[in-house]
């Protein structure tokens, strides 16, 4: 009898210590999805703020690239009118560099 109740004893106590054991391993998941979900957050919003940059540079983009055509169609009504060749450029404004004005990143900008 006594030999049963001291299994038994063991056997609590070594349920217990798993029950602590599985308790601590919570805790520590939980930070870790408490720490993922904030890294979540923060990619997520420079991801949207990347992406309403895009979208001015992008209409910036369309607003230059019709002035483009619009220089190009006054010049071509100015040769047109004044019967003299004019060098009119075909500019793709993809293609355009700016070397005056660097393109300025860096590694850090994507860093989550």
């Amino acid at each position: 009898m006594i030999s049963n109740r001291e299994s038994a004893r063991r056997s609590r106590t070594r349920k217990q210590k798993q029950l602590g054991d599985l308790i601590n391993e919570v805790t520590v998941l939980k930070n870790d999805n408490a720490k993922i979900t904030e890294q979540v957050d923060v990619a997520t919003r420079k991801y949207v703020e990347m992406e309403s940059r895009n979208d001015v540079l992008r209409a910036q983009a369309s607003e230059l690239t019709e002035r483009l055509r619009s220089l190009n169609s006054v010049l071509e009504m100015v040769e047109e009118i004044s019967g003299q060749a004019l060098d009119i450029p075909e500019i793709n404004p993809w293609q355009v560099s700016c070397p005056m004005q660097p393109i300025r990143a860096s590694a850090d900008m994507f860093d989550c």
